[in-house]
């Protein structure tokens, strides 16, 4: 792969970096990826070549480039992170003898031009995560100090993929920016539309697995004239914590001199997040968690019926604070609501609904608790299946050469 035509260039009322990228080893074509700001923040932005050499390092591992070349010089920090962060994705995803891609770029002998004021910065997108990334760090850091968040950043082309529908998130966040005192800049990329279309065909395993946390890395290097460091929020606690895009041990890899990424909020679970945030009524009246976004409406941003939703309405139901909030279009949940919109796909699901059983039968919802429990019978139920049907299928492939799917092909 090559990265080559860096430039910076104005499209209308925004201003544009920009790469070419041409494939060298695998039948892809030639694309260009950028990212975009909005006029305000243009003396922010630059044509770093660390983002276009993150954003587009994991793609070449996982399509099976052997190089990734760009002519400009990068961080040698940033350079031996890429090699610990492909190493860990071999570790995890591929054969132990696949090779790493080759990065071949000049390396930075002196430090960039310091900054006139360092500033912290995280990603917001108005869910529990980035909520209570900056509510953590609201009651936990002084204003003067270095990792006080004073900006964030809200991505398009990332899940919101329709520019209409992105305005009502862009006008619900800048409320809630005019209230807490920071300043929100809108970023817009295509770094994961080039893959989306077929990573959706596998469920999207390529993006949570290998890529979305090189992706949000990717993005606060173009802004290294205004942030020293971007808190990413995780997704999971420790326990939970298992090989994943945004594992702790990937993060920190994308760092270099100028840009630190650090992982916040590793330490609460789902509801302790929640948790969080409960009493904080900026976040109750602008919360965002529904992936539904096509059915996003100007006054209303969840859809309540979707399990994530579903999930968060639990949540706030059991701390009493479902009908303070104008977030969600229900102030209860029922029963059936759980029975009909729940559908419990992986382990890291199963503890956010683990650990909402105590809070809801503490407040005497034992209907919520009952219809919680079948909908982790189902999914314990599946697990045993499932396993049953690779033993089933071991066998066949060792004993019986296959005959066994071959008969069911015939029936079929």
């Amino acid at each position: 792969m090559k990265i080559e035509n860096l430039r910076s260039e104005k499209r209308g009322d925004r201003s544009r970096v920009a790469a070419t990228v041409i494939w060298e080893d695998c039948d892809r074509p030639t694309h260009e990826v950028y990212f975009e700001t909005e006029e305000a923040f243009a003396k922010d932005l630059s044509c770093n070549p660390h983002s276009f050499l993150i954003g587009c390092i994991i793609p070449a591992m996982h399509y099976g480039e052997k190089r990734v070349f760009i002519d400009a010089e990068i961080c040698p920090e940033l350079r031996e992170g890429l090699i610990t962060a492909m190493s860990w994705l071999r570790y995890w995803y591929y054969e132990p003898d696949k090779e790493l891609v080759r990065v071949e770029a000049k390396t930075r002998s002196t430090m960039p031009s310091p900054r006139s004021l360092d500033r912290a910065g995280f990603f917001f997108s108005g869910g529990i995560d980035s909520f209570a990334t900056l509510r953590s760090n609201r009651l936990n850091f002084p204003s003067e100090h270095p990792l006080s968040i004073k900006n964030g950043l809200l991505v398009y082309g990332l899940e919101q993929d329709d520019p209409e529908l992105f305005k009502y998130v862009k006008k619900s966040l800048l409320n809630v920016a005019r209230d807490i005192g920071i300043t929100l800049i809108p970023v817009y990329t295509n770094l994961y539309l080039n893959y989306r279309k077929e990573d959706a065909t596998n469920n999207f395993r390529f993006w949570t697995y290998e890529f979305m946390g090189a992706a949000f890395a990717a993005i606060p290097h173009v802004f290294a004239k205004r942030f020293s460091v971007i808190s990413v929020a995780s997704s999971y606690d420790i326990p939970n914590t298992r090989p994943h895009s945004l594992n702790p041990l990937l993060i920190p890899c994308y760092s270099s001199s100028d840009m630190r990424i650090r992982l916040d909020g590793i330490i609460f679970s789902r509801f302790g997040k929640t948790k969080l945030i409960a009493d904080w009524d900026v976040a109750l009246q602008h919360l965002r968690v529904c992936n539904m976004y096509k059915k996003y409406k100007a006054e209303m941003l969840n859809c309540g019926l979707c399990e994530k939703c579903i999930r968060t309405m639990l949540a706030l139901l059991s701390l009493d604070v479902l009908e303070k909030s104008r977030s969600f279009p229900f102030q209860d949940v029922s029963a059936e609501l759980v029975k009909k919109g729940v559908l419990i796909k992986n382990p890291y699901v199963v503890s956010y609904y683990r650990e909402l059983i105590m809070p809801l039968a503490e407040k005497g919802r034992h209907d919520l608790v009952v219809s919680i429990e079948q909908k982790l019978s189902e999914y314990n139920k599946r697990q045993r299946m499932d396993k049953l049907k690779k033993r089933i299928k071991r066998f066949d492939n060792k004993y019986l050469y296959g005959s066994l799917v071959r008969s069911k092909r015939l029936f079929s």
